[in-house]
């Protein structure tokens, strides 16, 4: 729709009505007559309109490159500016005739002694027109002016065509004055024809004579009182008979009563794809659309001479044969126009539910077939000049709500038309439409280059000759070459197939052929290719070849051209081919029959007695029998292959001739074919012989078609949102993938990082796409050479595109839309409405956007869409249940939405929250590649904005959490801290969109809103306990908070746990509601509420630990935010947001950049959060002493105070999370860091932590941060504290089973519980608590927590040497991380893998090499860079796998890593396994290292290494499990270091009876057998008094 909200026709019209808003009066009105064309004449006074200026905005739009965009933003223009010209017409009694380019011409029909009188209204309606209308400015520079011509006389008029389509003529005298007054205007004035003069009242008006043009200027009218013409006004009324009775409207053809026959009449008038949207009761506003056509312009000039009823004969036998031969190849005749002796047609191809692949050549050839036919069967014709032009144009309605017409409008258009004059009596065609019609060269000619007017650039022309044939046969190619740099991909059962046919040809001694089916884009080409490199290099000699769609047209044209090739003369030059083919044919075939090839080869061989004796069949006889001669030599000579590409292309006799060669002659020939291939019947015989496989050409496995687009962008790996892009857009299309590939190179909206450059730490949030990247790459394939490795490059995409609303390429475009307008019109409608809401989209929001359809006919047109696969449900099945298969945890939701359906209609948005728990039966995706992309396209921008602004609106309300978390924002208490969701005028924050004067309607934008306040979220509105109540809570035994989970793991009746037992749905909602609505936000331009939803959508992201998706939208908000100041005081954004909203997207920001391993980028920005949300963090020592202080000794005093419960209790709970958050990251920070300053840091942030996370009341935010406050400790060393959080945590855990928030602290406090008792060596204990953690982390969906968990059950099932579990735990931990490829997960994966292959008895779950490339290639991530504790134990294992092959130089290298990264560890899990294989691998040198073995490092001495062990019991205090295998370690390092007389060499123990020997016969702990007694909370005391000088072992003791 063109006009905005002037375009939108009542719902409740009539379909007359309707059709009469798209016809004049004249027709409307008219009385019936025959068929033949009958002429008709009336008085009447004309008016024409010409919009000067409008074909130079045109020609500057074309000059911009933006095709679609521009022609949309013109049709806009143009509607806008034409509209109220349309309805000021008729509020003056005129009617509309029609609207042609930049012309309206409007008539007022009277009787002759009227004339004078309806002149002087005329003309002050002109003036009117004038002084309202007169110039427009436009934003792009060039006014809008107006022309106006009058004449007034005797008017002809009739009706051309046939019972199916008929066309509306108005000519005359009076019409070619009205348009001659119109060229004599100039800008801003009006010109009275010089009859119109003479008939009007001469006295009233101010003119100026225009003698040599025998015209008249108007300059106005003399009326001195306005009352006066009021008077003229309603006299005039009285002599229109049609004019509006109602003030409803501005037509009475719109108020008629519903008449068949009428109706039967006007839809003469009418395009028959417009009928068909009319019929379906489509809106008018979504008819439009924006598209490439091709556009024929027929012009016939007459001889002055004609009758003028036999003139109108002439035009309608024209019109027929010109309708007829344009309707065959899917055009359109839209339009009929006349002026002096010349009619125009102008024709359309493409046009909505008509456009075909091959629309170009279509219009070619049907426009030759029209020259053709106009010269050579219409008499008193004096020139035929046709012009076809193509490119984006809008097609649709343009006017008033009253009176519009369809047409179409573009610099396309334009250009036809210039063509027309500018190469009279030819059938010329743009550039565009040469290139795309695909048809051979010699059918056309170049044209001179000439000026038009108003075109600067009107490209290059040719002349079309029409089809001649080519006195030529074709040579020999393929579509493809083979591209030695890429592999074929997920072809191996193709190529199986022609390996099969090789093996037949010589097992059977017959021919064989292998026939390869598939569509458009599946690879046939590039296979053929592959297998023609694969036959030339094994010695077999390959004729290729490729079809057209014009070869089948001739007559044995294919073999025509194997054979020419076989001969070797389709390459040489014409004047030897005969000299060649003469020695060929030597010794083959006598001399006197060597004329047969004459006209086959096009050679003159002197024609022989014998063959003038032969006719035509037996000539075509012998030629075929020699040719089986030949070949059947030759294929015993060397294997020969026919490779015929397109083969659908070829003549049935080349197919006859194929098929009796395939039994005769051992011949390979391999093929390709489209499915909608029709045979004929040689083709059906050749296909149903025993010798010929049938292969189907599947498409592209997934992976595979990523890495053919990292092969095209010669990447090594692609980022995510350019994964999706691609795999949405292509479904396993290699040819889509190539293109959309280029497409992106070409539009210079990639960026390329070498990989191998050294990471290094940035500073700028701007820079860090690269490491996003790197973070979340698993798998390379590693280079074969070093100068491979200098090459190796990842891709990103820039920050301020969007590929969502990336145009797709022309080509793709058309094959897209082409598929779509083979569907019915209300196919059409619901995928365009769909494609406005993405890839995936649910019933109701589709059904929202289409308000006439009920939910019956929304479900018939959806299930016709599946069954042809264009659509696809989101469900296993591909059908909707008639039934909603529920699981039992779903009864309770499912039961609750019936409720809320039976209260109130009104909830319906929220009935899409509940209905996300469905088995996804009401959610669709695209199922076609590129349909979405296409169908959004071609709506103009415009409706464009309309529709996303009503999914903003529907979508808003839906986002939140799920109802089991329960609802409330992602970011806690979000809508409670921003801004008033409207300013202060009243507006919403969801501005209207306004361009050249259109505003959009105002209904839409009042009901878009972000979520307010007063949204009532259970999470949100239930009372928080008071604080007295929350510190007074009784507290539980660590044995009574087990029994608790013990009991409710046991329950299964979704009645007794409702609330625990209902599954989460947030990342279907992050998927299908806050990604989508960021997506609208951003086309509508509203960026405010762009900017809410990115932050929300960043913290969903980071719930659901996908940290990549998270940075994507973060970096979209900074986008937003515009690139920052140097200078702070200057910083001003480009999007007003509250400062709260700037903390959390600082805190959000450090987030991901602390999983990133860009720590001190992380460090900075969570500061920059807290500054922002005024609790700052000292940066000294001393600010340290005295936070601590206040922390301490003010802040529990501050706790006594009552809490508000009003609404700026919620700013400050919302602030207060923040905090929380941000003291969470900085601890973890400066936990890192093995400095005594970073330690005082990391305890100040958990403790101002813990205040915020008590002030804060809520349970489950007080136990998780309790837990991690007991793990800082465990980490740091202090057995006490890391006890008493524990305990606490435990305490404060009562009411965390009424919420999910709460069971999801739980599983904290269970993978803490199992830490602990892994830690305190209870290892029987820890493996079931382990379990339980598990159970309760796969219902919650939460992958980071739940690998945590399985890291800590593997620890426990190895040291207890259960090493089936630890396989087991492996398997599923595998599962997890292989999704997410985080780094850091699959450091800590490989490295139990590697302990696994070092202790696990030959049990193995990843190999050895898979390991050590993992760490090669990543070592040097900032993310593991950071992570001492994990690559302390990596390289310590690899240094031991080494040591075992006595590889000392590779031990050597990973030791001296691990040395230094021993320093840097703590006392967790992870730091003190890895110290226990450091201390290890010591154990190692002393048993079997050589003396010389190490190269680049001193070999350390024995008190050195006593010096590690008496490290490890200061620092390890807090991880007794190791205690005792240290011990043993210790022991036989003392034991060796008493044997100083004999050298180590002669000591040398085999590997398998050191270590492992230790291994075995000792327990690590004295473990109680009973569970029961392991319930208890574990104590211990060390006793250690390591000497340097004593000899034997000191003892670590574990007190129960």
């Amino acid at each position: 729709m063109a006009t905005g909200e002037r375009m939108g026709v009542p719902l409740l019209w009539s379909v007359e009505a309707r059709l009469a808003a798209l016809l004049p009066d004249l027709l409307v009105f008219r009385k019936p007559r025959g068929l033949e064309p009958e002429l008709a004449t009336a008085q009447g006074v004309l008016l024409g309109v010409h919009v000067t200026g409008f074909t130079a905005l045109m020609d500057r739009f074309s000059l911009t490159g933006k095709s679609e965009h521009d022609v949309d933003k013109l049709a806009h223009i143009f509607s806008y500016y034409i509209s109220d010209i349309v309805e000021h017409v008729l509020c003056f009694g005129g009617d509309i005739l029609n609207i042609t380019g930049n012309v309206l011409l409007a008539l007022w029909t009277v009787e002759q002694n009227q004339l004078s009188d309806i002149i002087t209204l005329v003309a002050k309606c002109s003036l009117e027109i004038q002084e309202k209308f007169g110039v427009y400015h436009t934003r792009e520079g060039q006014d809008l002016q107006l022309k106006i011509g009058l004449s007034a006389g005797q008017i002809s008029q009739v009706i051309v065509g046939d019972e199916q389509r008929q066309y509306l003529l108005v000519f005359g005298q009076d019409v070619d004055d009205v348009q001659l007054a119109q060229r004599l205007a100039q800008a801003n004035e009006i010109v009275l024809s010089w009859n119109c003069w003479k008939l009007c009242e001469q006295y009233m008006f101010e003119v100026e004579i225009m003698k040599e043009d025998e015209a008249v200027k108007l300059r106005d009218v003399r009326i001195i009182d306005p009352f006066d013409f009021d008077e003229h006004f309603d006299k005039c009324l009285n002599y229109l008979p049609h004019y509006r009775t109602s003030a409803d409207t501005l037509r009475t053809a719109l108020e008629l009563d519903p008449d068949s026959a009428l109706e039967q009449t006007l839809r003469k008038h009418i395009m028959k794809n417009l009928l068909k949207k009319i019929d379906e009761g489509q809106p008018m506003e979504y008819i439009s659309e924006s598209r490439t056509v091709t556009m024929v312009l027929v012009n016939l000039e007459f001889h002055k001479t004609a009758w003028m009823l036999h003139f109108c004969h002439l035009i309608q036998e024209a019109a027929l044969y010109i309708s007829t031969v344009v309707e065959k190849g899917g055009g359109q005749l839209i339009q009929i126009f006349m002026f002096e002796k010349s009619c125009m047609f102008l024709c359309v191809f493409g046009l909505p539910g008509e456009k075909k692949p091959d629309e170009c050549a279509y219009a070619l050839e049907s426009s030759f077939s029209i020259f053709s036919f106009c010269w050579e069967s219409l008499a008193e014709i004096k020139l035929v000049s046709i012009s076809i032009t193509n490119g984006p144009v809008f097609c649709g309605v343009v006017g008033a709500v009253a009176r519009h017409e369809y047409t179409v409008i573009g610099p396309k258009v334009s250009l036809v038309a210039r063509m027309i004059t500018a190469y009279p009596g030819l059938v010329s065609c743009d550039e565009v439409t040469y290139l795309r019609s695909m048809l051979p060269t010699y059918n056309f000619k170049k044209l001179p280059e000439k000026m038009m007017k108003n075109v600067s650039n009107p490209g290059k022309m040719y002349e079309f000759l029409g089809h001649r044939r080519c006195v030529m046969f074709g040579k020999r190619h393929l579509a493809r070459e083979k591209n030695l740099n890429h592999l074929l991909l997920d072809r191996e059962k193709e190529l199986e197939a022609f390996r099969m046919a090789q093996q037949g040809r010589l097992h059977q001694k017959k021919g064989q052929a292998v026939l390869y089916e598939g569509g458009r884009g599946y690879g046939k080409s590039q296979l053929l290719a592959e297998i023609n490199f694969l036959a030339q290099n094994e010695g077999h000699r390959v004729l290729p070849l490729m079809l057209k769609e014009a070869d089948s047209k001739q007559y044995f044209y294919a073999i025509q051209t194997l054979m020419a090739i076989f001969f070797e003369i389709d390459s040489c030059p014409a004047c030897y081919r005969q000299e060649y083919l003469h020695k060929q044919l030597h010794g083959m075939v006598e001399e006197q029959l060597h004329c047969l090839f004459n006209d086959l080869f096009f050679v003159k061989f002197p024609l022989s007695f014998k063959v003038s004796r032969m006719d035509d069949l037996a000539r075509q006889r012998k030629i075929k029998a020699f040719f089986f001669q030949v070949l059947q030599e030759a294929a015993r000579e060397t294997p020969l292959i026919f490779l015929i590409d397109e083969a659908q292309h070829m003549d049935a006799a080349s197919w006859e001739f194929l098929e009796t060669l395939l039994s005769s002659a051992p011949i390979i020939m391999v093929m390709t074919l489209t499915p909608t291939f029709t045979p004929c019947s040689w083709a059906q015989h050749f296909l149903q012989s025993p010798q010929t496989i049938l292969v189907p050409i599947s498409k592209l496995a997934a992976n595979s078609l990523l890495r053919m687009a990292c092969w095209e962008l010669r990447v090594v790996s692609i980022p995510q949102e350019l994964q999706i892009y691609l795999t949405h857009r292509c479904f396993g299309n290699p040819l889509y993938c190539e293109v959309l590939c280029q497409d992106l190179l070409s539009k210079d909206i990639l960026l390329f990082h070498d990989l191998q450059k050294v990471e290094e730490e940035n500073s700028k949030w701007e820079t860090l796409s690269v490491n996003a990247m790197k973070s979340t790459m698993c798998s390379i394939a590693p280079a074969s050479s070093e100068e491979d490795l200098k090459e190796l490059y990842v891709c990103t995409v820039k920050d301020d595109v969007n590929l969502d609303t990336v145009l797709l390429p022309p080509s793709l475009k058309e094959v897209a839309v082409s598929q779509l307008d083979q569907l019915s019109p209300e196919e059409q409608l619901l995928i365009k409405c769909a494609a406005v809401i993405g890839h995936s989209f649910h019933i109701d929001l589709l059904q929202h956007l289409l308000p006439t359809w009920d939910k019956h006919k929304l479900l018939k047109v959806l299930r016709a869409l599946v069954a042809i696969h264009v659509l696809r449900w989101c469900s296993k099945s591909q059908e909707p249940p008639a039934e909603p298969i529920l699981v039992p945890s779903s009864i309770e939701i499912i039961e609750e939405t019936k409720e809320k359906k039976k209260k109130s209609d009104a909830g319906y948005p929220l009935r899409l929250q509940e209905e996300l728990s469905l088995p996804q039966t009401e959610v669709l995706e695209f199922g076609l590649p590129l349909l979405r992309e296409a169908a959004w396209e071609l709506w103009p921008k415009t409706q464009q904005i309309t529709l996303h602004l009503e999914c903003a609106c529907f979508l808003q309300d839906l986002a939140c959490r799920c109802g089991s978390c329960p609802r409330g924002d992602f970011v806690p208490f979000h809508r409670f801290a921003v801004c008033s969701p409207k300013s202060s005028s009243g507006t919403s924050r969801f501005c209207s969109y306004k361009d050249t004067g259109s505003v959009l309607t105002q209904v839409i934008t009042d009901k878009l809103q972000p979520p307010s306040p007063q949204d009532s979220f259970q999470f949100q509105t239930k009372p928080s306990r008071s604080q007295e109540a929350f510190t007074n809570e009784p507290c539980r035994t660590e044995e009574e908070f087990l029994d608790q989970v013990t009991e409710k793991l046991a329950q299964t009746s979704p009645e007794k746990d409702m609330l625990t037992m209902k599954p989460c749905h947030c990342e279907e909602i992050l998927k299908l509601v806050l990604s989508p609505l960021t997506q609208h936000c951003l086309v509508i331009g509203e960026t405010t509420c762009a900017f809410y939803y990115l932050l929300e959508a960043a913290a969903a992201s980071l719930d659901l630990s996908d940290n990549y998706m998270a940075f994507f939208y973060l970096r979209k908000a900074s986008s937003l935010l515009g690139q920052p100041s140097a200078f702070s005081f200057w910083k001003k954004h480009k999007v007003k947001i509250c400062q709260f909203e700037e903390a959390t997207f600082c805190r959000l920001q450090s987030e991901v950049c602390f999983n990133m391993g860009q720590f001190t980028l992380a460090k900075k920005l969570a500061r920059q959060g807290l500054r922002l949300l005024k609790r700052n963090f000292p940066w000294t020592w001393f600010g340290v002493l005295f936070q601590t202080f206040l922390e301490k000794y003010w802040h529990s005093c501050s706790m006594n105070q009552p809490p508000n419960n009003s609404s700026e209790n919620k700013k400050k709970l919302a602030a207060l999370q923040q905090q929380v958050h941000c003291l969470s990251l900085l601890w973890q920070l400066y936990n890192l860091e093995a400095t005594a300053s970073s330690r005082r840091f990391a305890c100040l942030a958990a403790l101002m932590q813990k205040n915020s996370a008590e002030e804060f009341a809520n349970e489950a935010q007080v136990v998780s941060t309790y837990v991690a406050l007991s793990q800082f400790s465990q980490n740091m060393g202090d057995r006490k504290k890391w006890l008493h959080c524990e305990q606490i945590a435990i305490q404060k855990s009562s009411l965390c089973w009424f919420s999910r928030e709460g069971l999801f602290a739980t599983a904290q406090l269970m993978q803490a519980l199992a830490y602990t008792k892994l830690c305190l060596g209870h290892l029987d204990f820890s493996i079931k608590l382990g379990f339980q953690a598990c159970e309760i982390c796969r219902h919650l969906k939460k992958p980071a927590l739940e690998n945590l968990v399985l890291s800590v059950l593997f620890r426990s099932a190895f040291l207890k040497k259960k090493f089936d579990l630890c396989v087991h735990v492996l398997e599923s931990q595998w599962e997890l991380i292989s999704q997410g490829h985080e780094v850091l997960s699959l450091a800590c994966f490989y490295s139990a893998c590697l302990d696994l292959l070092l202790y696990g008895k030959g049990l193995l779950c990843r190999p050895f090499e898979e390991c050590l490339s993992f760490i090669q290639h990543y070592e040097h991530n900032r993310i593991l860079t950071s992570q001492s504790n994990v690559m302390l134990g990596v390289h310590s294992s690899l240094a031991m796998w080494f040591a075992q092959d006595s590889q000392w130089s590779l031990f050597e290298h990973h030791f001296c890593k691990a040395r230094q990264l021993v320093k840097r560890t703590n006392a967790s899990l992870f730091g003190s396994h890895g110290f226990v294989r450091f201390l290890e691998c010591h154990v190692l040198i002393l048993q079997k290292m050589p003396e010389d073995a190490f190269m680049h490092i001193p070999l350390e001495t024995h008190n050195q290494i006593l010096k590690y062990f008496k490290e490890f019991f200061c620092r390890c205090v807090t991880c007794p499990v190791y205690h005792q295998w240290v011990s043993d370690l210790k022991a036989s390092v003392m034991r060796y270091g008493t044997r100083e007389s004999m050298s180590l060499t002669n000591i040398i123990r085999p590997f398998d009876t050191c270590l492992i020997g230790i291994w075995e016969e000792r327990e690590f702990l004295e473990e109680d057998n009973s569970i029961e007694g392991n319930l208890r909370i574990q104590r211990f005391d060390r006793v250690a008094n390591v000497e340097e000088n004593k000899k034997e072992e000191e003892t670590q003791e574990c007190i129960c």
